[in-house]
């Protein structure tokens, strides 16, 4: 028997939903990075040199890529439901501190760790929301938010608005699902599973750049490393909040009516 989605959201769901539009299209990471320090965490940001941006681009696909294989292989050993996201903020801030301590010459240690404690949260928050993180396709949801916190130059806000992100990603994330599927354990280095991780790193690596510019300002150090750490670990929960919450809707209305009522939401910002 067909199961029937029921025709319209709640009030209470509709609230949810605006919640998660503002999660998702509200201000970004330097927005964050800008209230915490300042102006001058932009003209940071503008003044990495091109060997930096590479060292980034280097180090945020390898971090990606260790995410993946901890995404597939083990996410869903169960943490405590609510305890753990204190923890996972403190552990941040502790890599973080690290970072600020030694700049670029600790982000290919320091960020792969970051990511692991973010990915933890982030699926703390997606099973909260519903999902069963033994599919692939939950899974992936988890990784998938790491592309859903930056904008690349030049895109305008509606080309780097939540379902165009989304869409861009959609085709590689079904691949790969279907891959892990019908391989099981993955091998991290097939194709579409490399693919993926370059689209997702294309646009974590910029919020990484914003992060490291911030932990790069002389005055910050280890101490500054710290907070900066937070607010990153607290932009990717944010995301991941509002990522789930529209899977969850998806789920009960339907992919089409609830990217309908997103975008009424959007537009009403």
């Amino acid at each position: 028997m067909l199961e029937v989605m029921p025709e319209h959201l709640t009030e209470a769901e509709t609230e949810q939903l605006r919640r998660a539009v503002h999660c998702l299209e509200g201000n970004g990471f330097s927005s964050r990075l800008t209230n915490l320090l300042g102006r001058q965490v932009e003209a940071a940001g503008r003044a990495l040199p091109l060997p930096a941006r590479k060292i980034i681009a280097r180090a945020a696909e390898a971090a990606l890529g260790a995410a993946l294989r901890l995404a597939i292989r083990t996410i869903d050993v169960k943490t405590p439901p609510k305890a753990a996201g204190g923890m996972h903020k403190a552990l941040a801030a502790a890599s973080g501190a690290a970072g600020g301590a030694f700049g670029l010459a600790a982000l290919p240690v320091e960020l792969p760790v970051s990511t692991t404690i973010m990915l933890r949260s982030i699926a703390q928050i997606a099973r909260e929301e519903g999902e069963d993180l033994a599919q692939p396709e939950a899974a992936l949801a988890c990784i998938e938010v790491f592309a859903l916190g930056g904008r690349t130059p030049g895109e305008s806000a509606i080309e780097s608005g939540y379902f165009a992100i989304r869409s861009v990603l959609a085709k590689t994330v079904s691949e790969s699902a279907r891959f892990l599927l019908q391989r099981g354990v993955a091998d991290e280095a097939a194709p579409v599973l490399v693919r993926l991780v370059a689209q997702i790193a294309a646009r974590f690596g910029l919020v990484v750049s914003q992060k490291l510019a911030a932990q790069a300002i002389p005055v910050l150090g280890a101490v500054g490393g710290a907070s900066v750490n937070l607010a990153f670990i607290e932009h990717f929960q944010k995301i991941a909040r509002g990522h789930f919450t529209v899977r969850r809707l998806e789920r009960a209305y339907g992919a089409d009516a609830v990217r309908f009522d997103y975008e009424r939401l959007r537009n009403e910002k």
